[in-house]
């Protein structure tokens, strides 16, 4: 959320990120409505001070015993109570249309965040390391899968619908020595770790820039106020909601979780394997820290190399890409995504998204610290995907394959994995 008064002030800004982001809403009518709940509050509280003198008045004139003249009184706050009736009415109106439409307001981008409209228009930054050129034929994730009996995905659609799989024997011990390693590597640098609630009220969801505009990607429990988080960061942020907190350290938090998401809008997208699944886990990185660009800049450099370094460990080419405005949720000021080569697929596909949000989620889930000189400021808040399952899966299984099918483990795993250095097809049976 952005203060009203920054939204008058930057009225074409605002409206043009609205615009690149694909948000409805016209800020020249959350102006006029904002004008008029203020107008209906100014009449509203001077209608109750005239009620108040007009109450006085007649206890006045009780206590003389004229009570012929506190009638007359009587009958001015009768008639003050039923034009004050329709201004708290027009007031309710006004403070709805307001309310609804600044939940709308996407924050402002960062001066070096790219202009556009789709992923087509983010710009590479970057790349580490090379895509590796096979000399056999190479094998996609679901074949290597299924030569090492460690992923079903027929069961897992007859069991749970299209989209759902089984994760078995070795490869969900790969996946939790991925897991492994990046809380590890999380913690040693300071991280607090966190197991957070899967379920969460709306409120939480508002609270921190998913909903409006996140409904439909989202799953909602039936005849209750709550819904399935798609991210950590959700429950991570609204940890400290409401509260006034000590950010002289930045407050550091990961969690490992499920996550769930209806994947709306993609059902002939990325059909075949792990890529775009209904149920996920990942471990997240969520900063809270001082009203501070400098320091949200270090910080968001630290969470970037945090995931850099995985990757790195997990020998995997990637690239960065600085993520358009178009391309951006409502809430991010700035994102940069990662993307790992995918041998498969023939391209990068995203695995880690990171970005500096500022002070828009804080002032929804109003999350105040105290500067040097005691004043209340509203905090900055990032977050980083450090890793994401089972989508990070398929360029470790393509990417360390084996002409004879067996898989590569790399080195920073096999600590994780009793010393083992590689899948074999008898391994993973």
């Amino acid at each position: 959320m952005l203060d009203i008064k920054f939204i008058r002030q930057n009225q074409e800004i605002i409206q043009s990120m609205a615009d690149q982001k694909g948000i409805t809403l016209s800020i020249t009518e959350l102006l006029r409505w904002d004008d008029t709940r203020r107008h209906s509050l100014k009449e509203a509280e001077e209608l109750r001070r005239t009620r108040n003198q007009l109450s006085k008045t007649i206890s006045d004139l009780f206590r003389q015993g004229n009570t012929t003249s506190s009638e007359r009184f009587k009958e001015k706050v009768k008639q003050v109570n039923i034009q004050l009736a329709v201004v708290v009415a027009e007031l309710a109106e006004a403070d709805q249309h307001y309310k609804n439409l600044i939940l709308l307001v996407p924050n402002v981008v960062s001066p070096d965040t790219p202009t556009g409209r789709s992923d087509a228009d983010n710009v590479e930054i970057r790349r580490v390391g090379e895509p590796r050129q096979f000399e056999f034929t190479m094998r996609d994730h679901v074949t290597l899968g299924e030569l090492h009996a460690i992923i079903d995905i027929p069961r897992g659609v007859k069991v749970a619908g299209s989209r759902n799989y089984y994760l078995k024997g070795m490869g969900v011990q790969l996946q939790r020595a991925v897991e492994q390693l990046t809380i590890d590597l999380l913690v040693c640098r300071g991280f607090t770790l966190m197991d957070v609630p899967l379920m969460v009220r709306q409120e939480a969801l508002l609270n921190t820039g998913f909903f409006p505009q996140g409904e439909d990607q989202t799953y909602g429990i039936v005849n209750e106020d709550k819904w399935l988080v798609g991210t950590s960061e959700v429950p991570l942020i609204s940890y400290y909601s409401g509260e006034v907190v000590d950010v002289r350290e930045p407050i550091r938090l990961a969690a490992v979780s499920a996550c769930f998401r209806s994947e709306v809008g993609s059902a002939s997208r990325d059909v075949r394997g792990l890529y775009r699944v209904h149920q996920f886990s990942k471990v997240e990185q969520v900063v809270i820290c001082a009203n501070d660009m400098a320091v949200s800049d270090n910080i968001f450099r630290e969470i970037m190399q945090n995931a850099e370094d995985i990757l790195q460990q997990l020998e995997l080419p990637y690239r960065i890409m600085s993520v358009c405005s178009g391309d951006m949720s409502q809430k991010t000021y700035k994102q940069c995504d990662i993307e790992v080569w995918m041998p498969s697929r023939q391209s990068y596909g995203e695995t880690h998204s990171s970005s500096i949000i500022g002070d828009f989620q804080a002032r929804r889930s109003n999350i105040r610290y105290r500067d040097s000189n005691g004043t209340l400021k509203y905090c900055y808040t990032l977050n980083n995907t450090a890793i994401a399952f089972p989508r990070i899966l398929i360029p470790l299984m393509e990417n360390h394959q084996n002409e004879d099918g067996s898989i590569h483990i790399p080195v920073a795993l096999r600590k994780y994995m009793n010393g083992l250095d590689k899948l074999t097809m008898e391994a993973g049976i």
